[in-house]
């Protein structure tokens, strides 16, 4: 089964170390973006995963298509044109100062590109699931506009859809992501919601707002789940991850699958995070994983938290491990997966 993720992919320009970007003589550079990452995932996980987005037709374009094929990502699908690739300078955390993201995006191929270049019948031929997230239609109304016919294209030929709400505030209001959202959500069979996207994209109340304690409110997170498969009948599957942040890199981390109505949950894990770039990129590829292969829930939703642990440990926006890293990770957690 193929499975088609489409976003925008962005150049990433990150200062060395721990370096802020004002005193950064030079920066690392590598490419990314959420729904790229996910592609990745999915396709280090034997699965057949492709992409869409559009990329200038310039080495920043050829580069990023580079970055894909490397992994096995099908690539065919790219339209070329348009004037720029998008960047975003990421100025790493530590301690009680937070990860600092700077967007240069505005005027990007992806962002101008007009919702009408995408032919989603012929684009979604031979297509088993599709898979986006929230930032795509925070992009543009354009690429707002294309995600409304993708998901609508989707719904009339029985294909599955999946979405990483994925709020980003640097990109829209709550006011304009819950008007666009919602609507969405209509055609969406299984959604991804952690920390603030519950109220910020469907303006469902999950948490309190402060990240230090989300684990020790999961009633209200397990409340606000239910909530989703309540307005978005078509919606049968919710899954979060939880965190008592700590620190920049210290915390306490759990996930939350409700399948067909029942709660699956891991137990508490102690993390450290190394770089905390694309955890919930890697938690929705895995979770698509098992979903689409047919695994049991419990094991779905252990599988897709030790993929987002291993996450932690990786440099970079993708999350360079297989399945067999995975499930080793979920042994030495005890047995066969995380359950206690």
């Amino acid at each position: 089964m193929k499975i088609l993720t489409f976003g925008e992919p962005l150049l990433r320009l990150k200062p060395p170390d721990h370096l802020r970007i004002a005193q950064a003589a030079s920066f690392e550079a590598a490419y990314g973006g959420a729904e790229a990452n996910a592609a990745v995932s999915l396709a280090l996980l034997g699965d057949d995963a492709a992409y869409l987005t559009k990329l200038p037709a310039n080495p920043l374009g050829d580069a990023v298509l580079g970055s894909l094929r490397r992994f096995g990502v099908d690539t065919s699908r790219i339209l070329r044109g348009g004037p720029r690739l998008g960047v975003y300078y990421f100025e790493k955390g530590t301690d009680l100062r937070p990860a600092s993201v700077v967007y240069d995006r505005a005027g990007s191929s992806a962002a101008t590109a007009k919702h009408g270049e995408f032919d989603w019948p012929a684009l979604l031929d031979g297509i088993g699931c599709f898979y986006f997230s929230g930032i795509t239609p925070a992009v543009s109304g354009e690429l707002a506009g294309a995600v409304e016919d993708a998901v609508s294209c989707c719904r009339r030929l029985g294909i599955p859809v999946v979405c990483d709400l994925n709020y980003r505030a640097k990109l829209w209001a709550p006011e304009k992501a819950r008007a666009v959202m919602t609507g969405l959500m209509e055609s969406v069979d299984v959604c991804l919601a952690n920390d603030e996207d519950f109220n910020a994209s469907l303006g469902i109340r999950a948490f309190d707002g402060d990240l230090s304690h989300c684990i020790d409110q999961a009633d209200s997170f397990r409340a606000a789940m239910r909530e989703i498969t309540k307005t978005f009948p078509h919606c049968g599957t919710v899954a979060s991850i939880l965190r008592n942040a700590r620190s920049t890199e210290e915390g306490d981390w759990m996930a939350i699958l409700l399948r067909d109505g029942r709660f699956y949950e891991t137990p508490v894990r102690r993390v450290r995070a190394m770089e905390g770039v694309g955890a919930g990129d890697a938690f929705g590829a895995a979770l698509t994983h098992c979903l689409l292969r047919g695994d049991g829930p419990q094991d779905t939703i252990d599988f897709a938290f030790a993929a987002s642990l291993l996450k932690l440990t990786v440099a970079g926006d993708q999350n360079l491990v297989g399945e067999a890293e995975i499930r080793s990770v979920m042994k030495k957690s005890g047995g066969s997966s995380f359950r206690r």
